[in-house]
């Protein structure tokens, strides 16, 4: 049998189950790996990074796009510590990789080498990463890792996908074992993910369902992960019940879907607030009904669960029930419990839609509203209205194009307002919040649909700290596009401070000389590292400025100058106990139940 090193084990492995890119960057504990990869450069590729960070972002925003995982690469200490925070986002929002770091030779182990994380306990950087992963695995040995990656792999999609994660002492990477060649089809066997619940509970879901006056369908990141939207345009047009998503599950939809009301929470609309909180039972299907999406489980702003009768469906046993109580639970996978349910649908004699044409009129009405009631007039002011930004991009952006939104004050316009079209793709960093998935996922959104344009809808505080993702898509030719939303600060919190403190403090961007704000000339800056610049000033300009950034077919910053005070509608809440949030500005139905 022919001995291959740790390195070639693990990247064998990886190229055997279909991984098509590794992300990372370079460092001494992590060169036996790179090795490995440098001699199998045609059956995968590697993408080299200028910040750890953005190379867990471009795996992370992969696999979101096409569901197949890829790899990241780190080294020890400091390199393996830094892309912690793009793990830790992945992990919320349930998106897969395969995490690779480096760490120090196994015979030094205990002495306090260069970069050994662990002062009490050796070589400890599983202990540092547990908590952002499915599972963490230390080879100390060549033949651990066949073994040890098989486990991973299976781990890393089974049930709720999420990052797993492979330490690797700098020596075992270059040690050799003969039972590397132990793959192949075998050990290639998945666990069938479209399971559901048996006929008879989905068929008691689907009577408590029906017997609402007033049913809704909730569909959160779950749901979105499935990619059941056929699906679920199919179910909800049968029964005629109208669908709004989780501000996660925002793009499961397009806006022209007819039943579909838009996102709940904080960033919402009002159409999907005010149906689930009027709403006699709801369907929820890959929710965790965190609190952005709840009003921080408000009585009565997003939900009343109860007196709502609730359906709750999802891939995790343990979000069943756990912040609302669920009248019945069903562990299921969203795609195939949504096929499931119009097969019964379909069995039965009489599913009376007509019963719900007054509640899905109103639900629809509040809808056209609320669109009518948040349009803006159009002016030639600088700097410009954000909803005339996100109106901006709508003109120009192809319907197939794959969006992302960073985190912001710009992500709650986006949110609420981007108009998701068919075949589009919108993606967002959802539990963690993180500052940068949009700056550096648009890698990984771009190498998984080279066919569509990737714009990126980042902050100026975001760009500030992963800038360097635009010198990676120039070196690889990647035509992204990135969307800088220039208001001079961290807004989003400036808000909160204000509205939950009534006064504000080092969250905007000052000279402290002058107090003059400062601004970043962030077109300069892309034209200094290779790429286009371009700075918009005046909301008529956007449109002109996108198209011809997609047509270039190169790297492009558009530096959009945007208002920082232009208010926003508000259709819900969010809290931060103690203190509690503001009410909803935009309320022009109060319910009565």
């Amino acid at each position: 049998m022919k001995e291959l090193t740790g390195g070639e084990i693990i990247v064998e492995q990886l190229i055997d189950r279909k991984v098509p890119y590794f992300f990372g960057l370079c460092g001494h504990g992590i060169v036996g790996f790179m090795d490995a990869a440098l001699d199998r450069q045609d059956r995968v590729g590697t993408v080299s990074v200028h910040n750890e960070q953005i190379a867990g972002f471009a795996a992370d925003a992969y696999y979101r796009i096409t569901r197949q995982p890829c790899a990241t690469f780190t080294s020890c200490g400091p390199g393996s510590i830094n892309i912690q925070m793009a793990v830790a986002n992945a992990f919320f929002d349930s998106s897969a990789m395969f995490v690779v770091t480096g760490n120090v030779p196994t015979q030094q182990f205990n002495r306090g080498p260069f970069q050994e994380l662990g002062r009490y306990y050796q070589a400890d950087f599983p202990s540092a990463m547990r908590p952002y992963v499915k599972r963490s695995y230390q080879a100390t040995r060549a033949e651990m890792l066949p073994h040890m990656i098989r486990h991973a792999y299976s781990t890393m999609l089974n049930g709720r996908p999420g990052p797993v994660h492979l330490d690797v002492p700098f020596n075992v990477f270059s040690e050799t074992s003969a039972q590397a060649l132990e793959t192949g089809e075998r050990w290639r066997s998945e666990v069938v993910p479209e399971f559901t619940a048996d006929d008879e509970t989905a068929d008691r879901a689907l009577t408590l369902l029906l017997s609402g006056e007033r049913p809704l369908i909730l569909c959160g990141n779950g749901a979105l992960q499935s990619q059941c939207s056929a699906e679920l345009a199919e179910f909800a047009a049968l029964l005629r019940v109208p669908v709004a998503t989780t501000p996660q599950g925002k793009g499961l939809l397009p806006e022209s879907e007819p039943l579909y009301l838009g996102p709940t929470g904080r960033d919402g609309v009002y159409a999907a607030n005010r149906a689930a909180r009027a709403s006699d039972v709801i369907l929820a299907i890959g929710t965790r009904f965190g609190d952005r999406s709840t009003s921080s489980w408000r009585e009565g702003i997003t939900h009343s669960v109860p007196p709502t009768r609730l359906i709750h469906a999802d891939i995790d046993p343990n979000q069943i029930g756990h912040n609302y109580p669920a009248e019945l639970g069903l562990v299921a996978e969203a795609k195939a419990l949504l096929r499931q349910l119009t097969r019964l649908a379909r069995a039965r004699k009489n599913l009376d839609p007509a019963r719900r044409g007054a509640w899905l009129e109103t639900a629809l009405t509040w809808r056209r509203n609320w669109e009518n009631d948040i349009k803006v007039a159009e002016d030639d002011n600088t700097p410009m209205h954000p909803a005339h930004v996100v109106a901006g991009l709508a003109k120009a952006i192809p319907d197939d194009a794959v969006v992302l939104s960073d985190i912001g004050a710009h992500h709650s316009w986006m949110v609420q307002q981007w108009p998701i079209r068919q075949g589009g793709c919108f993606l967002q960093s959802g539990g963690s919040a993180t500052m940068g998935f949009g700056v550096g996922g648009a890698i990984g959104a771009q190498l998984a649909r080279p066919e569509s344009p990737t714009i990126a809808v980042v902050g100026d505080g975001g760009m500030l700290m992963h800038a360097s993702a635009i010198a990676t898509a120039v070196e690889y030719q990647l035509p992204i596009v990135w969307v800088v939303w220039n208001n001079c600060g961290y807004v989003s919190i400036r808000d909160l401070q204000k509205g939950f403190l009534g006064r504000e403090f080092k969250t905007r961007f000052r000279n402290e000389k002058s107090g003059e704000l400062q601004s970043v000339d962030f077109a300069a800056l892309a034209i200094s590292m290779g790429a286009q610049g371009r700075r918009v000033e005046r909301a008529a300009d956007l449109p002109a400025a996108m198209e011809a950034a997609i047509r270039s077919g190169k790297p492009t910053v558009l530096d959009v100058q945007v208002s920082a005070d232009a208010g926003r509608l508000t259709a819900a809440s969010w809290d931060m106990t103690p203190i509690q949030g503001p009410a909803p500005n935009y309320d022009p139905d109060p319910w009565q139940r």
